[in-house]
């Protein structure tokens, strides 16, 4: 896969695409709008643009949010995947296979920007199995989320 293939999908598989062609304008979104259509503190991005996006397996159900704006999201498992607006489609950082190459560059929507995000570098850090709690229970999980890779079939036979 070259520096300008990207692949990603939903948690469960039901969705994959794939985009061919620069990835451009990495951010965070913190209107109120975007921490709802993720659940989150806000929502990580990245323009599609003059890339050619193509949906590899199943296809976004639609909600829109606004009179200008609709948000794609997997109708099976909940994922957030798109962003679509009159300029074009942005896609959840989270939902591709590598995020770590897609750093966020700028942030908007900081009038709604939750106070505390700033301060959540500097709380105490620990590995996931360090929760005495949640330890025992987490080395007997079983993961049915979809690999971060394509795969031929999905759910596994």
């Amino acid at each position: 896969m070259s520096d300008d293939t990207h692949t990603g999908g939903c948690q469960c598989g039901a969705i994959r695409f794939r985009i061919e062609g620069a990835l451009t304008e990495a951010s965070v979104c913190h209107c109120r709008m975007c921490q709802k259509a993720f659940g989150a503190f806000y929502a990580p991005l990245v323009s599609v643009r003059d890339a050619k996006l193509v949906w590899t397996r199943g296809e976004p159900k639609k909600f829109q949010s606004s009179n200008a704006v609709a948000r794609g999201f997997c109708a099976d498992c909940g994922t957030p995947l798109t962003y679509e607006a009159p300029d074009g489609i942005a896609l959840a950082i989270g939902a591709f296979d590598n995020p770590a190459n897609l750093a966020p560059k700028v942030q908007w929507g900081v009038e709604a920007k939750l106070a505390f995000t700033d301060t959540i570098p500097s709380l105490p850090q620990h590995d996931t199995l360090a929760d005495g709690n949640a330890g025992t229970f987490l080395k007997t999980l079983v993961s049915y989320q979809h690999p971060d890779r394509d795969t031929d079939v999905w759910p596994p036979k």
